[in-house]
């Protein structure tokens, strides 16, 4: 009867033996699955995020361009009223002109030539007329240049601008195009080349529109290039130039984030 016992006991041992190990196997291998699940949601949650974080950045290069398109449209328009508010005062010189000559020496503030000085007249009329700006042409070039930046054509449009300054430094659109420069500029990362062309601006033109909206992109580019005691004094002196200007109040909300 004893030895009919010492195989079931025997047994027992060997089982109650397996039992944690095979307990302990199971354990390592429900670790490892869930730290393989953690690893994949990781992964997941990462790949997320940084998808998240590519169409933002995309959205915001869209708004920027959108934004910049619609500032050339502005600036197209608002050159085009002041062009023909200046041929519609030319035209009414050239017409009192005009009549002025129709009625002739009698006119009043008609003046007689000195007697015994016949060649006065000849002298006068032989006198070069002072050139005159063409307003259609100047409108025609600057909206050429200001194109080429809207269609992203960065370099080009610096050249386009530059030139249109150059030639035509007495133009009322040569501001806008100094400013459009200073963005072409800025678009192509030369943000050392964009500040001078700004506060070339302000210190040429200072009394133009343009002029606080220079000084506010001088600033975002000495942002850029890490100087921020730059353009935290050159906030501070847009919004002592300009204060009323909108520029003048970007400037205060970004000198309270400072």
């Amino acid at each position: 009867m004893m030895r009919r016992l010492v195989p079931s006991a025997a047994l027992l041992a060997a089982l109650w033996v397996a039992g944690p190990v095979h307990a302990g196997l199971f354990d390592d291998e429900e670790a490892r699955r869930q730290i393989n699940d953690l690893k994949a949601q990781t992964t997941e949650r990462l790949d997320t995020a940084s998808r998240a974080q590519i169409e933002l950045s995309n959205q915001i290069e869209s708004m920027r361009s959108e934004m910049a398109k619609l500032r050339g449209q502005v600036e197209v328009l608002t050159y085009e009223l002041e062009a023909a508010q200046k041929r519609q005062k030319d035209f009414y010189i050239d017409l009192d002109t005009r009549l002025r000559k129709l009625e002739g020496p009698s006119a009043p503030g008609a003046a007689n030539p000195p007697a015994g000085e016949e060649g006065a007249p000849a002298a006068a009329a032989a006198a070069p007329a002072p050139a005159k700006s063409d307003p259609a042409q100047e409108a025609k070039e600057y909206e050429a240049a200001l194109n080429q930046f809207k269609a992203g054509k960065y370099k080009e449009a610096a050249g386009a601008l530059e030139a249109f300054v150059k030639n035509h430094p007495a133009s009322t659109l040569a501001p806008s195009a100094q400013y459009w420069l200073g963005n072409s500029h800025f678009a192509q990362r030369d943000c050392k080349k964009a500040i001078e062309v700004q506060n070339a601006l302000v210190a040429k033109w200072p009394e133009s529109p343009k002029a606080s909206d220079a000084l506010l992109n001088a600033a975002t580019c000495q942002q850029e290039l890490g100087d921020a005691k730059g353009a935290r004094k050159t906030l501070e002196t847009l919004v002592a130039k300009y204060p009323s200007s909108q520029a003048a109040e970007s400037a205060r909300q970004r000198l309270k984030k400072k």
